[in-house]
């Protein structure tokens, strides 16, 4: 698959690039990216959901009425679930929600979205992306020639972490800025576009295309 490269203007610089195919030409393993989904939302928990069991709530636990001859059932303690102000039985408990992934399932997870935005045609390239300070102005400029400032969701990878480039884009909406390690299938697939600049490209191929 070739892509077309486009300056910070928005223009056609003439030029394409070739996407490996071992990171943009798989066959896209949906059940593999469900668990990989999956396990990232399930981190972003905080799991300190807690209600009480009756040994915490207050109250007396004098017997409220003798045991037979009032024709109802049998209670012991206003601590108890059948009352109002009683504990919780089987209520929520603080908990991690977080498991186990293999490092390969994540990998082949990650490709397999890769591959999936490639095959939507929703992967676009653009030069090395500088700024000289951080001014979110010049950032939106970049996004309008790009025909990118469209109200919808924009993942730009770069190479390396640049600090213009993520403080000029971290006040516009929709839009996540990540490098190549730091990217998760969640954000893949919930993006509509994903912008790679060259350097970006580069280092996704070092980092995902296996050794010989």
């Amino acid at each position: 698959m070739e892509l077309s490269v486009y300056n910070i203007k928005g223009e056609d610089t003439g030029r394409k690039v070739t996407l490996s195919d071992a990171i943009f030409g798989l066959e896209p393993n949906e059940h593999v990216m469900y668990l990989d989904v999956k396990q990232y939302l399930a981190n972003q928990r905080q799991g300190t959901h807690k209600s009480k069991q009756r040994h915490e709530v207050q109250g007396t636990t004098k017997k409220l009425k003798k045991q037979k001859g009032t024709g109802g059932a049998r209670a012991g303690s206003m601590k108890s679930p059948v009352f109002i102000g009683g504990g919780r039985v089987f209520g929520p408990q603080p908990r991690d929600y977080g498991f186990k992934l293999n490092k390969k399932t994540k990998r082949v997870a990650r490709l397999s979205a890769l591959s999936t935005l490639a095959q939507e045609g929703k992967v676009a390239l653009v030069e090395t992306i500088t700024l000289d300070a951080p001014r979110t102005k010049d950032f939106l400029s970049i996004l309008t020639g790009l025909k990118l400032n469209n109200g919808k969701k924009t993942l730009l990878v770069t190479g390396e972490a640049n600090k213009n480039v993520l403080l000029s884009a971290r006040n516009i909406q929709k839009v996540t800025v990540a490098t190549p390690v730091a990217l998760n299938t969640h954000d893949l697939l919930n993006t509509d576009t994903l912008l790679l600049s060259e350097d970006g490209l580069k280092s996704l191929e070092q980092l995902y295309t296996p050794a010989e």
